[in-house]
């Protein structure tokens, strides 16, 4: 088959793969599809949660007596070891498939730059074809195995003069704009503000896209001297899955925290005499949130762009000026994305008169 068919499957996988971007757990997200004599067998995208692989997956969906000498497209190398699953590579021997063509190594020590190695010996061949989309779309995998650190994602929502806050409406963006910053719930396991944001907006924190409200995230909250109010919405919510991470003890606060079965953690204080964010972040990794969107105000988000602990950006930049009915305006962290990062990028996205800008 060309190169060119063969990069064609591949977008089609890497398109699967991004369906449950940041929804595998400590697994990769990875797009599989079969093909034979240029016909689709089956395809299908890793699990949500990480398991079955989108190998697995895609093997289960063709009809056995049609994957013997067909062509597997995956955008990751398929495991050659024994974790909690049996290696993919097994499966791909058993099934007799003839060809592996995949688009980016693991970075897994355990498999990488191992498959052809595993294969050859049951005569089956393997092709790497690197793309460069591919390649953008591990770096979060990449980065959080490699660092042990969740993959971090920043947001605001900004009128067009770079106000945060306006004196007359609760909302600066449109509607178009608050469902797509849902999405970015979604897609995270986890959403961090400080508890200042907290006690000012009394926000729910979850995901607010019908159909996708069961996804989420955990709720994590910055509170040095435990300051939350009493009566918060997340504590309203049947489903807590809430974690606060705090310096100065007491003991008041802490009961309640655990009287509404959240989870607290007691952090060391940074030089600058706030939370220490590289131990906070060691403790998420622990805790498997691979994936982290900070939904933080002004404050937190510089401080998380000094420091460097922002991975990337979404600016969600409104139409319309607020002038005088603004209130914090922040065009100093624009000037420090633009600094920070070297890639800025408005997203084709249709949402009327607003805009997203992406920091990479």
């Amino acid at each position: 088959m060309s190169s060119k068919n063969d990069k064609f499957y591949l977008k089609l996988a890497l398109n699967l793969a991004k369906q449950n971007e940041g929804m595998t757990n400590e697994n990769p997200s990875v797009g599989c599809i079969i093909v034979k004599n240029n016909k689709i067998l089956s395809l299908s995208k890793t699990s949500i949660s990480g398991r079955p692989h989108a190998e697995d997956n895609a093997i289960r969906l063709a009809n056995k007596s049609d994957l013997k000498d067909s062509t597997m497209y995956v955008t990751l190398e398929p495991c050659t070891h024994h974790g909690k699953t049996p290696p993919c590579t097994d499966l791909i021997i058993k099934k007799k498939i003839s060809k592996i063509v995949y688009g980016s190594n693991d970075i897994d020590k355990r498999t990488a730059n191992k498959l052809k190695k595993t294969l050859c010996k049951y005569n089956v061949s393997t092709k790497q074809i690197q793309m460069k989309e591919i390649t953008d779309f591990y770096k979060s995998y990449f980065y959080i195995r490699k660092k042990k650190f969740p993959y971090i994602t920043a947001k605001l929502a900004c009128s067009n003069d770079y106000y945060i806050y306006s004196k007359k409406n609760k909302n600066i963006t449109n509607e178009l704009s608050r469902q797509t910053s849902h999405l970015l719930r979604y897609k995270n396991n986890a959403i961090l503000i400080s508890s200042k944001t907290l006690n000012k907006d009394n926000p729910f924190l979850d995901c607010r896209i019908k159909g996708l409200e069961d996804h989420s995230p955990i709720k994590i909250i910055l509170d040095k001297n435990l300051n939350y109010k009493k009566n918060l919405n997340i504590f309203k919510k049947e489903n807590k899955k809430c974690i606060f991470f705090y310096n100065f003890s007491n003991k008041k606060k802490l009961s309640i925290l655990k009287k509404n079965k959240i989870k607290f953690f007691k952090v060391n204080l940074d030089n600058q005499n706030n939370l220490d964010f590289t131990e906070i972040k060691k403790k998420l990794f622990k805790l498997n949130i691979n994936y982290l969107l900070i939904e933080g105000g002004k404050e937190l988000t510089k401080s998380l762009i000094q420091k460097k602990h922002i991975n990337q950006f979404f600016l969600f930049k409104s139409g319309k000026n607020l002038k005088t009915n603004g209130q914090l305006e922040i065009k100093e962290i624009i000037n420090q994305l633009n600094k920070k990062f070297k890639i800025k990028k408005n997203l084709n996205v249709n949402l009327n008169e607003d805009k997203i800008i992406n920091y990479r």
